[in-house]
């Protein structure tokens, strides 16, 4: 993938979590998740453990409190389900700020908002301190199957090419007196989105006979030719934050 097709995540920077290998980052961030997701809901200092630990990689990879609490906002709607399920839930009550509210309710209000937000803040770490190219590089070293990560690949590379044409054929519909905005204008809209996948299925299709054409059998050529995999000394230093997440996890449970 070219240069410009980086994504609008990652953060420019040569702090120690950024010159890390991707693959042990992708590691990292897969065992921290199931970690928190394993701890019980009742262990509330285990979380705050975990919150402790994100910070700690946040700021070594200099990446702000507030450039990751205003990305992290994409759980908005997983948080409004949570705030109804101390209303909905059924099961004992208990009185809080003069209202009535299911016990169930509020923990699994809380299990939500804690291992959701945790979870987004370790991935959107994962984002801001590797390219869109190291994380398929990534993936590669770890084997993840062929047919996954060149469709990923495929997808990045001509994500901005969908994008623009999308653009273009707006741009179209406004000039001739479309607006988009009016409910009885709908018809118009999704006959754009259908002429948009017809004709990215056509480049698709022109784009696979040119890699036939030029040898292509199934399998691409390694992306990280030449480049150095993850080292021993490197895995030990990321296995850090994982190893004291799932110790953490197994010491809740053990005390749950």
């Amino acid at each position: 993938m070219g240069a410009g097709h980086g994504h609008v995540l990652y953060r420019e920077s040569d702090s120690p979590v950024h010159r890390l290998p991707p693959e042990v980052k992708i590691v990292a961030m897969v065992v921290f998740t199931l970690a928190v997701v394993a701890t019980p809901r009742e262990a509330f200092w285990a979380f705050g453990a975990y919150a402790v630990l994100v910070a700690a990689v946040a700021a070594l990879a200099r990446v702000g409190p507030r450039w990751l609490l205003s990305r992290a906002l994409i759980e908005l709607p997983f948080v409004l389900f949570a705030v109804a399920l101390p209303f909905l839930g059924s099961g004992d009550r208990v009185e809080v700020l003069g209202l009535r509210l299911s016990e169930d309710g509020l923990h699994g209000a809380w299990n939500i908002l804690a291992k959701g937000t945790l979870g987004v803040l370790a991935s959107l770490l994962l984002a801001a301190t590797t390219t869109t190219r190291d994380l398929i590089v990534g993936l590669d070293r770890l084997h993840c199957p062929q047919v996954l990560t060149q469709i990923a690949t495929f997808m990045l590379r001509y994500l901005d090419v969908l994008v623009g044409e999308a653009r273009r054929m707006r741009v179209a519909r406004i000039s001739r007196g479309d607006d988009p905005r009016f409910l009885w204008q709908l018809r118009g809209f999704a006959a754009g989105i259908g002429a948009l996948f017809l004709r990215a299925f056509e480049r698709g299709e022109r784009v696979y006979l040119a890699m036939l054409s030029r040898g292509y059998t199934g399998r691409m050529p390694a992306v990280w030719q030449g480049e150095g995999a993850a080292s021993a000394g490197q895995w030990l230093v990321a296995a850090t934050v994982p190893v004291l997440a799932a110790s953490i996890a197994a010491t809740a449970v053990v005390l749950s």
